[in-house]
């Protein structure tokens, strides 16, 4: 009976939580929203890298369009200002930043090689051939160049290889024959031979299901893994830390991905998907998409059913998303380079996490309309600042987490990696509705659990008799981003009311909290982000 009457009162309180709590307070302009933010710390639900942001650079050449767009410029691996200290300092501040080499035309590059066979000649447009531009090539010069520069960025790099070599294109687009790894291996020896070091090999790009045009067949291309595992294995004999053999480097496809994972489990470390679920980027509603939480909702799936068919293989292989840029063609300008994009491009790292993704790659550090620099200035944009910051803030272990008061409220949590406590992820997508939120935290078991199932992207939180909420006396961090004039198609970031740019000498400024009470509740501004360290909280997860 007593067990009754206390299941009995937390069922109340909890329907006091969720409906209570979400009456709206009208002041000003604006409305004010009470919520509750809950958080099981009893044990992580995932693990990410340490290094979990990384970012892509590209091969596309200044005259890649996108719907008479010309968003490129000099951002090629191949024509790329490497002296810029811009660009040195972004990548610095990540110590290290994951930096993955790849794209759509990395399946037509070719590596320039002592034999001499083939005249090194850069990509030319040419709208016959089915990927838009004629063969390229990497002089062995420029390899060297951008080798120097990742080592004094300290650069984790992963390069992607040319998976199309030796095969024919048929009319269908499907890829026939064997890949001939001669011209990927002889890239390999040269770069040991210098002593430079490589994160990653990856074996092609968005070639896997349907494939962008071009496709290969899953039982080839687990063939042809396992091929390029013998090549690293071989050439790296001997070296106590030999690279990550990576692959496929396309779009989730189930059953393929199924049939080459089951095929590849004894070559393969790491399985990367790519990910644009927001469509072209000529699209006029993509804010629409991006402020919708239903719409976010939908981005789960691809991470849930990989981890689905990595947990009933035999492989040990993890999950990265490889390339990921939302809007497809490049992006659109004042969209996925301005402060709105922080909404999903966070979304995304928190659900990525949430589901056991080790490193998430955002397409891209700098190029197109996606970049996390300005193509042309070479200035942080505001999704820059957004990864520098959880990269800094947000630990490995990954916390149950889940929102009652509004659905505009996206919600995560970590061990913190600054801190022996947690940190918390707040995204309020509504624009008119201020947010006030209390933590509330499990430390331990209960014999009574209650489960509070939430939106399909969240896990449930768990009260019990060890459930408390987060006041005390303790002081806690708190960043709270949001656009420049309140403007969600600014390029310009404030951080806690203060605009974040770099200074005369190419600095990355110092993205300094505000220090709040303990007792306060989180207040989170409409159209605005909250990074939210709480120190001393001692969950068992994060000990």
């Amino acid at each position: 009976m007593v067990s009754f009457l206390k299941l009995l009162l937390v069922r109340l309180w909890l329907f006091w939580v969720s409906h209570c709590s979400i009456s709206v307070v009208v002041g000003g302009a604006e409305n004010v929203v009470d919520g509750t933010v809950f958080i099981n710390g009893t044990a992580s639900i995932a693990r990410t890298d340490d290094n979990f942001i990384c970012a892509t650079l590209d091969w596309w050449p200044p005259d890649k369009c996108d719907y008479g767009t010309c968003s490129w410029g000099r951002a090629s691996l191949l024509n790329l200002d490497l002296s810029n200290p811009i660009l040195l300092n972004a990548i610095k501040a990540f110590s290290p930043l994951k930096i993955r080499l790849g794209g759509t035309l990395e399946d037509i590059v070719i590596y320039e090689s002592k034999d001499g066979h083939q005249p090194c000649t850069p990509f030319v447009k040419n709208t016959s051939e089915m990927l838009g531009f004629s063969k390229g090539c990497l002089p062995m010069s420029r390899w060297d160049e951008l080798n120097n520069f990742f080592r004094k960025a300290g650069a984790a790099v992963i390069f992607g290889l040319n998976a199309l070599n030796g095969r024919t294109i048929s009319s269908d687009g499907s890829a026939v024959g064997a890949w001939n790894s001669s011209n990927a291996e002889s890239l390999i020896r040269y770069t040991v031979n210098k002593g430079y070091t490589i994160y990653g090999w990856e074996l092609g790009n968005e070639l896997s299901g349907n494939g962008v045009g071009i496709r290969v067949g899953a039982d080839r291309y687990a063939a042809d893994t396992n091929a390029l595992q013998n090549i690293v294995q071989d050439i790296y004999k001997g070296f106590d830390v030999k690279p990550l053999v990576i692959a496929p480097g396309g779009f989730f496809d189930a059953n393929w991905y199924k049939k080459f994972i089951a095929k590849t489990s004894n070559s393969l470390q790491v399985v990367t998907q790519h990910i644009y679920n927001l469509g072209p980027g000529v699209d006029q509603h993509l804010i629409d998409k991006i402020l919708n939480p239903s719409y976010l909702d939908t981005g789960a799936q691809p991470f849930i059913s990989l981890q689905g068919i990595l947990k009933s293989s035999a492989t040990s292989a993890v999950a990265w998303v490889g390339e990921a840029g939302g809007a497809y063609n490049s992006g659109r300008n004042l969209v996925t380079n301005a402060f709105a994009f922080s909404f999903w491009y966070l979304d995304q790292l928190g659900m990525a996490s949430t589901y056991n993704t080790k490193t998430y790659c955002r397409q891209t550090l700098i190029g197109g309309n996606y970049g996390l620099l300005d193509t042309t200035t070479f200035a942080p944009n505001p999704d820059y600042y957004s990864a520098l910051l959880w990269h800094r803030l947000m630990g490995s272990n990954v916390l149950s987490t889940s929102f009652s008061g509004t659905t505009k409220i996206r919600a995560y949590a970590h061990c913190s990696r600054k801190s022996k406590g947690i940190t918390l992820l707040l995204i309020n997508l509504d624009g008119n509705t201020t947010v006030r939120i209390r933590v509330s935290t499990e430390t331990a078991a209960g014999n009574e659990v209650v489960t509070v199932q939430q939106t399909q992207r969240t896990k449930f939180a768990r009260m019990s008799r060890d459930s408390k909420t987060i006041y005390g006396n303790n002081t806690r961090e708190e960043y709270h981003l949001k656009a420049k004039d309140g403007n969600l198609q600014s390029q310009t970031m404030l951080l806690n009311r203060k605009i974040l740019a770099v200074n005369s000498s190419g600095e990355i400024p110092p993205l300094e909290p505000l220090i709040v009470k303990g007792t306060d509740p989180i207040t989170v501004a409409p159209s605005s982000i909250v990074f939210v360290d709480i120190p001393g909280t001692n969950f068992p997860a994060c000990i």
